[in-house]
């Protein structure tokens, strides 16, 4: 929270020449090169007449599928902003195939959606016309770990795959929400409660 209260998101609607002033800022992975190139995305997007909102739902109302949505927000940001580093590349992530295993988990995307989603105490609920039901469980080490311990989830790897079948075990709790019970194992698993 600290970094990011730091940043100058006035920057997003400004000139590209202004968000070079970002290179001074350091987090964790990502240099102040990619921090600037996100902005620079983020900012050629919004020009251009787009949101996230909208690129993530040219993807995600074809089938209801998040994953497809997720893919058209990277597809959309490397393509505006062809920029490449190992800390970008952590950061945006690559685009899921849709086969499964193997892939990344996408923890951060499938977090960020459900911000934007599901609105609560934690979650903000900015975006319509997206349903609850087909949110993925944004799937970290803490929350892998616990749902193995809960016998929630058999699966021994951490992938794409663990991802869905997670999140199909809980919807057997909420189909209309699974993804609500997120951060209550994310924070069991972050504070050793188990």
């Amino acid at each position: 929270m600290k970094f990011l209260e730091s940043l100058d998101f006035d920057l997003l609607n400004d000139n590209e020449v202004k968000i070079e002033k970002l290179r001074s800022k350091v987090y964790r992975f990502q240099t102040g090169n990619d921090i600037e190139a996100i902005f620079i995305a983020l900012n050629r997007i919004y020009k251009n007449g787009e949101t996230l909102e909208t690129i993530f739902k040219n993807g995600y109302l074809k089938n209801r599928s998040v994953l497809d949505g997720i893919s058209q927000i990277i597809n959309r940001i490397k393509t505006i902003n062809p920029y490449f580093s190992n800390g970008y590349k952590f950061l945006i992530g690559d685009a899921p195939t849709g086969k499964l295993i193997g892939e990344s988990p996408l923890k951060r995307w499938n977090l960020y959606i459900r911000w934007m989603v599901r609105r609560d105490n934690l979650d903000i609920g900015l975006w319509s016309d997206i349903s609850r039901s087909d949110l993925l469980i944004p799937l970290d080490t803490h929350t892998f770990h616990i749902s193995q311990k809960l016998n929630l989830l058999q699966r021994k790897t951490y992938d794409l795959k663990a991802v869905f079948d997670l999140t199909n075990k809980l919807k057997e709790f909420d189909s209309e929400d699974p993804v609500k019970y997120d951060f209550a194992l994310y924070r069991i698993g972050q504070e050793g409660l188990i």
